[in-house]
């Protein structure tokens, strides 16, 4: 019931295809989304909801250069099979101009090879792999994410200038997305990184994962690992009476629910790191940029939840992929749109934290050069110091 009610939403919204259907519907614009609406990682279905949502915004506002835009929000349940099965079916019979904010490593790059043959843009894939920022291999697939090699690169600086004598172990999911942060992680912490236990997205609990790593005597984790995962291993840490300095990937830094999950006051000192304002600290609530997400959702995402960053940050994907398409004038073809995409420069948009843009140029697609490490307080994420750059 809930994802017939987005399609029947998503219907009433607006991207095309390119050179090959330029002149399709001159009057519209075509975007193909596709999330994990069902399976294990459900809780991400919200960038679909999010998405149709910000493009709504856009229609009742006249739309991109006169021209509607119609968003094409299918379920993959994170599965590639299925990511590649929609895919075809959004690029072949629906004939969009771009792929957008899709969500998943595994599952984006299981149709990358697909769509830079047809020349589709993948824009902003909702992942900070690697897999999408090769432009010389992959040029049409492009991340909306701060790169996970680099986020975890700073976190093994960091943790040897706090502590040179530590013992760093990681928890991570067993594909591309986790193994992102393990060679970042390898390339910084050395020898300090003396435990590497690996998950599959599909394991009921990572309970036993989280012994393993106190049984090997790390007094460090970095967690790569999705929201359920790191809440069920910050539980697990709790229930051990175990307390590790603790590193989550920046995809789950969610207040609610990643942490409330576990309980505020059992994560406090839990580090990460962040490009986008978290709507549930209370210092941004007299932002101007917190008071447009919020009008935002009340209008066009009800039953959205106001607290949850990752609205926040489809929000700011979502208005980068408008000015894209805006900057690409009245010639919508792939190419151009392409073009328009690497020549982002310096741009900012609602809720992203103070000193940190988006920049992207034909042969760097990482599109934040900066991120701002930060350390939970028990309320909120405070930052510290200024963000660090590459």
């Amino acid at each position: 019931m809930r994802f017939a009610k987005l399609t029947r939403i998503a219907a009433a919204v607006v991207l095309a295809s390119a050179a090959s259907v330029a002149g399709a519907a001159d009057d519209e614009i075509r975007l193909g989304n596709t999330v994990p609406y069902s399976g294990p990682a459900s809780f991400y279905g919200m960038v679909g909801h999010a998405t149709v949502a910000y493009f709504a915004k856009i229609n009742d506002e006249g739309g991109i250069n006169g021209r509607k835009v119609k968003v094409i929000s299918l379920d993959d349940a994170l599965q590639p099979p299925k990511t590649v099965e929609q895919v075809r079916k959004m690029v072949e019979q629906d004939e969009v101009h771009a792929i957008v904010n899709q969500v998943g490593t595994a599952a984006a790059s299981s149709v990358r090879k697909y769509l830079n043959a047809k020349k589709v843009p993948q824009l902003f894939v909702q992942a900070g792999s690697h897999n999408f920022q090769q432009p010389k291999e992959f040029p049409y697939s492009t991340s909306a994410l701060m790169n996970y090699t680099f986020e975890a690169k700073v976190y093994g600086k960091q943790i040897l200038e706090a502590n040179p004598n530590a013992k760093i172990g990681i928890l991570y999911q067993n594909d591309d997305y986790g193994k992102d942060y393990l060679n970042g992680l390898k390339s910084s912490a050395g020898k300090a990184l003396i435990s590497e236990i690996t998950y599959e997205q599909t394991d009921p609990t990572v309970d036993s994962q989280v012994l393993a790593l106190k049984s090997a005597g790390v007094d460090t984790i970095l967690l790569a690992a999705y929201s359920k995962q790191v809440s069920q291993a910050l539980r697990k840490m709790d229930d051990l009476n175990w307390k590790p300095t603790v590193y989550i990937s920046h995809v789950s830094t969610q207040v609610h629910p990643t942490l409330s999950n576990v309980g505020l006051d059992k994560v406090v000192g839990v580090m990460s790191a962040a490009v986008i304002k978290d709507p549930s600290d209370s210092s941004w609530h007299n932002d101007a940029d917190y008071k447009e997400y919020v009008a935002w959702m009340k209008k066009y995402y009800p039953n959205g939840d106001i607290n949850n960053s990752s609205n926040a940050s489809v929000l700011a994907s979502s208005t980068a992929i408008a000015h894209v398409l805006r900057s690409a004038g009245n010639d919508l073809s792939r190419e151009n749109i392409l073009k328009q995409m690497t020549q982002l420069k310096d741009f900012t948009a609602p809720m992203m934290l103070p000193g940190i843009a988006m920049n992207m140029s034909a042969d760097n697609y990482n599109l934040y050069r900066k991120i701002q490490l930060m350390r939970f307080d028990g309320k909120r994420w405070v930052p510290l110091g200024k963000p660090v750059g590459e």
